[in-house]
């Protein structure tokens, strides 16, 4: 540390005591101005390739007014950088974003506070996604410790949507240093709660309980909209609070995102965010070196140290939240009657990739009218290729022809609020039977360039509709309505890392999952070898039997298919036999059933290439197995 650095302002506690702080505005919008770069791109690693650039962007906000600037490396944690290859360079990138953020200073000769920034995980923590709490919190300890190591004044947690992981994010921080100060915001929707649905009190209580020395808000919506937040926020607590508004809502113009608050306007909503009790503002999304300049003025206003425990701060008790009356949504689905009672059949459906389901609710149609099938399972966009929603062609299926649906929901296909969109749709739709699986990767369809979604794993998924059906949501708060999902996971027996499947299957039947559907099974030992190994299920388990058409269809799905496996014996029974092998895959596929029908509570038969009449074929003969 030079001599500048050790002559730095007083501490920035005492800094704040003595009246508001005017912080910096957005560094990704900048920096995707200047930078001609994607918006997927990684900003951070500019902290080595072009640090004049990130240097620019500071240089500017001291300039404007700014007291406090933000280091660039709100996604320099190891799990986003994973992304971009660079998972090993957090230490490396966080500390070129501290030196170039004091370089900035030092050109300046101001004193400015410097902030070390952190972000979210980019990937939802379990139960709801695929990291672990000890994983959030070393990858969170370890970009809180790079900052610190280069001497941050202080670290911002922002962009946080949920309570849960932001308070992994603070305790993660003061396990690493007790002293660094804290600023922990949160996002708020036009609803005037976070995405994971808490209102700006229980934000405020829970972060002053954890000591931080300020909380807000930032992103997500315009200053209008942070003021009502910042408003209720300041009757909950003491805790001086932060608003960083965007620059309102953007809009799309040619490939980059233009917002359009003006400086004056953004000023003019400064002056009604610090009455309402925000110690430092700023800027987030589409905020310019301008809006400082402006906000500035809306500061000089408003220096007088703000009173802390003043009654006007903290005026409200918080109510205790009245219980709603769960109202049962409807009794259990047929098939949920059926599991476990009786041997059920459910046969796999792929949506069209038009809009016009005649030809497939046609044959349908006829497969019912030939045997009893209890279910229809309706896949979600497999190997990744685009088609009609699942639950469109859900609901289609059940009013058209009376038979329930078995919705299958992609996570990787679609994020946490998705998730709750498609769900809540499904439910008024009375489509209530849902099978919760990770989907197949973009890749290998016909968008491969398509982002893969990481917000949910299927066991989140199934934890997130157990708690809709027993009335509360995931934060434990009464819902009015209560669900009533019937809730399936997948397993796959033949996989090659088979303690890796028995881990996900427990994570699974203990997020509540009422029953398993296997991938397609094609010989019994397979099925048998697993039994032993797991020792019996304790949820009813329908057997998956795809019935092969040829051998080159059986190799196919051999060695290009993600997750399927058939074993040689069975691909030798397949060769060579020209017209008869269709024959031969209903014969393999009867045989199969009829060796593991005792063992298990159902069927899920998956007729390839639309050929439904097949599945009449392998249920032939069977019936007093099957009733």
């Amino acid at each position: 540390m030079d001599n500048l650095e050790q002559a730095a302002s007083p501490e920035f506690q005492h800094r704040l005591n003595q009246g508001p702080i005017l912080a910096d505005g957005a560094m990704g919008t900048e920096l995707l101005r200047r930078s001609k770069l994607r918006v997927e791109s990684c900003l951070e690693q500019l902290n080595l390739s072009s640090p004049k650039l990130v240097r620019a962007v500071h240089l500017d906000y001291i300039e404007a007014g700014a007291e406090l600037i933000a280091t660039n490396t709100y996604g320099a944690n190891r799990i986003r950088l994973e992304h971009h290859g660079l998972a090993n360079s957090v230490q490396e990138l966080n500390q070129s974003a501290v030196k170039i953020s004091k370089e900035a200073i030092r050109l300046t000769g101001q004193h400015v506070w410097v902030a070390g920034t952190i972000g979210p995980l980019g990937k939802s923590i379990a139960p709801l996604g695929p990291i672990t709490k000890s994983q959030a919190r070393e990858a969170f300890q370890e970009q809180a410790l790079a900052l610190i190591k280069a001497n941050v004044d202080l670290l911002v947690l922002e962009t946080f949507s949920s309570l849960a992981e932001i308070q992994v994010a603070v305790n993660a921080v003061k396990d690493t240093d007790t002293t660094i100060p804290i600023i922990a915001l949160l996002t708020f929707t036009e609803d005037g709660l976070t995405l994971a649905e808490e209102t700006p009190s229980d934000v405020a209580i829970s972060l002053s309980a954890l000591g931080v020395t300020s909380l807000g808000t930032n992103c997500s919506v315009g200053p209008a909209s942070m003021i009502k937040v910042i408003e209720e926020m300041s009757h909950y607590t003491s805790v001086p609070l932060t608003a960083m508004p965007n620059a309102g809502f953007p809009t799309y113009v040619d490939g980059r995102f233009v917002y359009l608050s003006s400086p004056a306007y953004m000023a003019q909503h400064a002056d009604q965010l610090l009455k309402s009790g925000t110690d430092i503002i700023g800027g987030c999304c589409g905020t310019t070196s301008e809006h400082t300049t402006a906000m500035r003025t809306a500061l000089r206003k408003r220096r007088e140290p703000r009173i802390r425990g003043k009654p006007e701060y903290r005026t409200k008790i918080p109510a205790q939240q009245p219980k709603l009356p769960l109202v049962t949504a409807s009794e259990p689905t047929e098939l949920a009657q059926r599991l476990g009672k009786q041997f059920v059949v459910t046969v796999e459906v792929d949506p069209p990739q038009g809009f016009d389901v005649t030809t497939t609710l046609s044959q349908l149609r006829n497969l019912i009218g030939n045997v009893h099938v209890d279910a229809f399972n309706v896949s979600d966009n497999p190997t990744a290729r685009p088609r009609m929603s699942a639950l469109a062609m859900s609901t289609l299926i059940q009013t058209r022809l009376g038979v329930e649906a078995i919705l299958h929901i992609a996570t990787r296909h679609r994020n946490l609020l998705a998730l709750h969109s498609d769900l809540l749709g499904a439910h008024s739709l009375g489509v209530r039977n849902v099978f919760a699986v990770m989907g197949d990767l973009p890749y290998i369809g016909d968008y491969p360039h398509a982002t893969a979604v990481s917000d949910v794993t299927p066991s989140g998924l199934i934890a997130l509709m157990q708690h809709s059906n027993s009335g509360f949501d995931l934060a434990g708060r009464p819902i009015q309505q209560a669900t009533s999902f019937l809730v399936g996971c997948a397993l796959n027996m033949g996989a090659d890392n088979l303690d890796r499947e028995l881990r996900g299957l427990e994570r699974k039947l203990k997020s509540g999952a009422d029953f398993v559907l296997t991938q397609a099974v094609f010989d019994p030992q397979t099925f048998e070898e697993f039994e032993r190994r797991f020792g019996g299920f304790p949820v009813p388990i329908l057997i998956g039997i795809l019935p092969l058409s040829n051998i080159r269809h059986a190799e196919f799905l051999h060695n290009e298919v993600p997750g399927i496996v058939i074993p040689e014996n069975v691909l030798k029974r397949m060769r060579g036999l020209g017209r008869r092998s269709q024959e031969e895959g209903i014969s393999l596929s009867r045989e199969l059933l009829k060796a593991i029908a005792p063992k298990v509570n159902g069927a899920y038969l998956m007729p390839s290439f639309g050929k439904y009449d097949v599945v009449a074929q392998v249920l032939d003969g069977l019936p007093d197995l099957i009733s």
